[in-house]
């Protein structure tokens, strides 16, 4: 069963050949039995209930599409029930008195939740190392990472332990870790998922997002994800463009005269060879399917990292500072004065690299650098965004190239060494920046340090608004390729 796609196992259930309870029973067993980590929290009760009242909604003919699917949900999405940690010691046993919106929109939906998923602390990482509770591994390769920081999602979906789940993208952390792990993701236009209950990084970048194994599960997913949240400030309106629409509506469109742009950027000094070798090969399927390539250039590319290591970082120290040890989250057990259990409290409780991201971030907003750093780094946002624009649209359609320059690399490999970390985000930052919608699509493999074969993704790269459209031409590639249904041996 855990190697159907969500369109097969909803087949299933609407059939009854089995029931949504025998469904998470499997998975939780499978869940059970892993070494990945992948899993933070997970109530074996609490999963079977919601199963047993999506046999109900079933049995009354009351179903949707989704009812009675299992889903898992990144530990950054806070829920009533299992607790909401975000991958943090400062929140170690914290259990939300309510659901994000995204996770109450699947429960309406009927979907079961398995359990909460790793990542890295508070979302700030790109290998799911940074988590306090410890690194994912990679399933295609333990030896490697699983891509962050939605490490705990893409490992889980790349090793059957769940068939779809939750993830959220500030600077390419739902399609890096896709990308490593083999999977496809997708993260909408800034604005199109709700924030509210998602546990805030840098809030003019988080956007969740689905992932799963297919385009054709992310957009069912996506149908029940998105619209306009007045509880979350950040959120679209109708009037803005952010409609409920049917993202499955483009899955048949033909590609034949699409325009791909290639951003001489993304395929320069820098990039792995194994990486342009699978990326070149998928593109050679895209001319096949009727499209044409176009070369153009996105050249302030260089500029995302720089830009986004400012205002990502200033948004974080403004974000963190409420976890001050008052009111909830970690307590220093012994301290002097009010004073002293803030310090005791934040440095006990936060990893190192999240204190290190407040420090950047407290002193770019300091008087004297406010200007000097965090106003130009929004001026050269403008900039990248005004980069996309000029292509997209008038040039091509979409843009296509790597997710990130190499393939997983080793655990540990990085881990002292933080700028390297940094630096293979350089080709989905810039997307962000922008508020663009973006996606990974499998593509092949290439070789590890040690060797082995390890998955690469896509990127393709849309106008806003545009998922429908990058849902549709991947549901095309895949049509035509079977990389999305590769799955580890031993699963």
């Amino acid at each position: 069963m855990h190697k159907h796609t969500l369109k097969q196992l909803s087949a299933l259930l609407q059939s009854k050949q089995v029931s949504s309870t025998e469904l998470a029973t499997h998975y939780l067993a499978r869940v059970k039995a892993s070494d990945l980590n992948a899993f933070l929290h997970v109530d074996e009760a609490l999963t079977l209930a919601q199963a047993a009242q999506a046999d109900q909604r079933i049995a009354e003919g009351a179903a949707g599409p989704l009812t009675g699917i299992p889903i898992a949900h990144k530990d950054i999405f806070v829920t009533r029930d299992w607790r909401s940690t975000a991958g943090s010691n400062m929140l170690g046993n914290y259990t939300s008195p309510f659901d994000a919106t995204v996770v109450s929109k699947f429960a309406r939906a009927g979907m079961v939740t398995l359990g909460k998923l790793n990542c890295d602390e508070f979302a700030m990482g790109s290998s799911n190392e940074n988590s306090a509770f410890g690194a994912v591994k990679n399933p295609w390769d333990r030896l490697a990472v699983p891509g962050g920081s939605s490490g705990g999602s893409a490992a889980a979906i790349a090793a059957r332990l769940a068939p779809a789940a939750t993830g959220t993208d500030t600077g390419g952390s739902i399609r890096q870790p896709a990308a490593f792990c083999g999977i496809t993701g997708i993260k909408p236009t800034y604005g199109r998922v709700s924030r509210f209950g998602m546990i805030a990084f840098a809030s003019s970048l988080d956007q969740g997002g689905p992932m799963a194994q297919t385009a054709e599960d992310c957009a069912l997913l996506l149908n029940e994800m998105t619209g306009f949240d007045e509880r979350d400030s950040t959120s679209l309106t109708a009037e803005q463009g952010n409609v409920r629409e049917d993202y499955t509506r483009e899955l048949a469109t033909p590609l034949k005269g699409l325009r791909i742009g290639l951003p001489k950027e993304y395929f320069g000094e820098g990039l792995a060879a194994d990486v342009e070798q699978a990326v070149r090969a998928a593109l050679d399927e895209f001319v096949k399917l009727g499209a044409t390539l176009v070369d153009i250039s996105l050249p302030r590319t260089s500029l995302s990292i720089p830009a986004y290591y400012i205002i990502a970082p200033a948004e974080a120290s403004s974000n963190l500072s409420r976890f001050d040890g008052v009111r909830y989250g970690h307590r220093a057990e012994k301290y002097t004065n009010l004073n002293d259990m803030y310090k005791k409290s934040r440095a006990e409780g936060f990893g190192p690299e999240v204190q290190r991201r407040i420090m950047v971030g407290t002193y770019v907003l300091c008087h004297g650098y406010y200007d000097a750093y965090y106003v130009q780094a929004q001026k050269i946002r403008r900039l990248i965004a005004d980069d996309f624009k000029a292509a997209l649209g008038s040039t091509c359609d979409v843009i296509m190239g790597p997710v990130a320059p190499t393939v997983a690399w080793d655990l540990g490999a990085k881990s002292n060494d933080p700028v390297a970390n940094y630096l293979a985000d350089i080709f989905t930052l810039s997307t962000s920046l922008a508020g663009l919608p973006g996606m990974s699509v499998p593509c092949g493999f290439g070789q590890g340090d040690k060797n082995g074969k390890r998955p690469v993704g896509l990127q393709i790269i849309g106008n806003y608004f545009g998922e429908a459209k990058l849902l549709g031409i991947a549901h095309q590639y895949q049509q035509v390729t079977d990389w999305h249904t590769r799955a580890p041996s031993d699963i």
